[in-house]
């Protein structure tokens, strides 16, 4: 019987790591930030008031077993001077099925079995939620979108409506063997998951381990020169008794001029690994060059992830 490992993230970061752990004997779960606001999602969200469908499209086309022109169809937006304009295909798609299904969760199963998903994908809300954010000046954005483009440093996150939490996203939490916390945008797309009273709940009565996949680059505003170990501490803020118990960090070396794009065009930094830090913490340290290039963007290798999971599931180191 596989290992059952439960992911939760959201964006780029959680589909990245998906499109690792898919390679290999593992049950996977996937829950998924439902906050996002930008773009086809935002205006979906605002017509049809349904929770947020980008993320979810994204990590549906990670763990589908389909044609590779399949997954190329439901990333396809359209270009016209027409409303469609901006829109992906699958954006469209989820909303239909959403509307037929009666809810979000349903629709994504529907659309799962025709994908033939290697894994589950859950919502971590069926409610339309919105993202709020207190900066270090005591403002307060609204709006995952609004946070992103805030030139300013984020003290804490919170929803403006208290969201239902999906009831199968607690039962898969408490029955994982491994629970893994994603790489990507932190304020935004991990840390949404963990502001709920419930998930945290279900994180402490689980028996699974926690791992957090550190980003490779900083987020600006978000983390701004932040530290392997900074991360940590600010994941544990958020948890409750059980915090990260391993940590998987990037030890490779990134090129002169990708640090000088990311610097110049993103204002990003590669993330320090300090180790001596982390050790004092009690966190077990997975490292290795994960630095991957994927059209002409750093991403994290997706098979040397899943391999170091995998490895850990079976071997436990």
């Amino acid at each position: 019987m596989n290992k059952k490992v439960v992911v939760l993230g959201g964006g780029t970061g959680l589909s990245t790591l998906l499109r690792g752990l898919k390679q290999f004997p593992i049950d996977i779960t996937a829950i998924v930030a439902v906050s996002d606001d930008g773009r086809s999602t935002g205006k979906l969200r605002q017509e049809f008031n349904v929770p947020a469908v980008g993320d979810v499209r994204q990590v549906i086309v990670a763990l589908s077993e389909t044609e590779p022109l399949v997954q190329d169809l439901l990333n396809y937006r359209f270009k016209t001077n027409s409303d469609l304009n901006g829109h992906a295909l699958g954006n469209l798609l989820l909303t239909a099925l959403i509307n037929v299904a009666g809810n979000m969760s349903t629709g994504i199963e529907s659309l799962g079995k025709i994908l033939n998903l290697k894994g589950k994908v859950l919502p971590l809300t069926e409610d339309n939620v919105t993202l709020m954010a207190r900066m270090e000046n005591d403002s307060i954005i609204e709006g995952e979108h609004n946070i992103t483009e805030y030139k300013g440093k984020i003290k804490e996150i919170f929803y403006k409506e208290k969201p239902e939490i999906n009831n199968d996203v607690i039962r898969e939490i408490k029955e994982a063997d491994l629970i893994i916390l994603s790489m990507g945008s932190l304020y935004t797309s991990l840390l949404p998951n963990l502001i709920c009273d419930e998930i945290k709940q279900a994180i402490d009565e689980s028996k699974a381990e926690v791992m957090y996949i550190c980003n490779i680059m900083t987020q600006p505003g978000e983390t701004d020169k932040f530290t392997a170990s900074d991360h940590v501490n600010i994941v544990n803020s958020y948890l409750n008794k059980k915090k990260i118990d391993i940590i998987l960090a990037n030890t490779g070396s990134i090129t002169k001029v990708m640090k000088e794009k990311y610097a110049s065009l993103e204002q990003k930094d590669p993330v320090t690994f300090d180790k001596k830090n982390l050790k004092n913490m009690n966190v077990k340290i997975i490292s290795d060059d994960f630095v991957a290039i994927s059209d002409g963007m750093l991403r994290h290798d997706t098979t040397k992830l899943g391999f170091h999971i995998y490895s850990y599931l079976i071997l436990g180191r």
